[in-house]
């Protein structure tokens, strides 16, 4: 208790300094794009569609139409990203865990290019493009069999055991995809490309829906869990000690960050080093206790995805980067000086 209270104010003070750097940062991404518009005119379009004035069409268009909801899935993009890389550290004992350890990223990657290898990839299917329904699909198939092949006959989720089969799972889906890329139509090697690393450009409200009830959902679940986390960073047997039921724990853990992850990659594709970086960056900031990393993690995570979407838009003007190029750009000297860091205090 003391220790909370302790850290309390610092972690206020994280948590309402990101959060304002996260709402003006948002409030950028509105503003910068292929079109820069002024503030005002960002203004009148949004008031204009709550029925307060009235504001260019073309404008109101491209700020509320476009440019919203692709602000609000990258920053639900991040702070998924973010909270499903910290539980599975956590749950793995793994430093290196991101949140597509398991095996989904190349499961999605195969369901996509099942579909853009038939060409039908442009049409749509329940509020969403045939890729990203493809996509989930695929990855959570690999999730499954991941679990089929990691669980023990007692039913319980060895991190081991999980991790190789995430491995092996993940390496079987690269080939696979890798084949029907080899023997697709003439083009196919390149829309999958495109895909895979990574966009927030095709967020529409439509598809933004369904992702922000998981995530939403899954952070709150995942806060719920902290003083469990915080358990299981002593071992399994410490965990169980002081009255944590390891195995459900586990089940139902995996099963909500496998869920979000799905749905994420499903939205934008693989977007790297966000769940891998980040929890080791609120660590840094405010120590390794859950009630602390996780809900910055969430704002930071958002933070991240949010600039390195404005990034990928504003860097050159004639084409949009993608984001898992720009993510990766900030997320490998990041983690390189958080490593010489780490050193420098052991």
């Amino acid at each position: 208790m003391r220790e909370r209270l302790r850290g309390t104010p610092a972690l206020v003070g994280w948590l309402a300094g990101l959060t304002i750097l996260l709402l003006i940062s948002m409030a950028l991404g509105i503003v910068v794009g292929s079109a820069d518009l002024p503030l005002g005119t960002v203004v009148r379009a949004l008031g204009s569609s709550v029925g307060i004035g009235t504001s260019d069409v073309l404008d109101e268009n491209i700020v509320v139409q476009l440019r919203l909801p692709r602000v609000v899935g990258a920053a639900l993009i991040g702070a998924g990203l973010a909270v499903c890389g910290t539980v599975l550290q956590s749950l793995t004992g793994n430093q290196l865990a991101d949140p597509y350890i398991l095996g989904m990223s190349g499961g999605a990657s195969l369901g996509a290019v099942v579909v853009l290898s038939t060409g039908v990839g442009m049409g749509s299917m329940a509020g969403g493009s045939v890729v990203s329904v493809a996509a989930f699909l695929g990855a959570m198939g690999a999730l499954l069999l991941v679990f089929a092949i990691a669980v023990t006959r007692g039913g319980a989720l060895l991190p081991g055991r999980l991790i190789l089969a995430g491995v092996a799972v993940g390496q079987l889906a690269a080939a696979l995809s890798s084949a029907l890329i080899y023997f697709g139509p003439h083009g196919t090697a390149d829309r999958v490309m495109f895909w895979s690393m990574g966009s927030v450009a095709g967020i529409r409200w439509n598809t933004l829906a369904l992702t922000a009830i998981v995530t939403v959902c899954t952070i709150v679940a995942v806060l719920a869990h902290a003083r469990t986390l915080d358990a299981f960073a002593f071992g399994e047997r410490a965990a169980a000690s002081l009255g944590t039921h390891v195995a459900r724990t586990r089940w139902v853990l995996y099963a909500l960050v496998s869920l979000c992850t799905a749905v994420l990659v499903a939205l934008s594709g693989i977007i790297g080093f966000v769940g891998l970086v980040v929890p080791h960056m609120v660590r840094f900031l405010v120590g390794p206790l859950h009630y602390r990393v996780l809900p910055v993690a969430v704002v930071l995570g958002a933070l991240v995805v949010v600039w390195a979407d404005i990034i990928a838009r504003g860097v050159m003007p004639s084409r949009e980067l993608p984001l898992g190029l720009v993510t990766s750009v900030i997320g490998v000297p990041a983690f390189i000086y958080l490593l010489r860091r780490q050193r420098g205090t052991e």
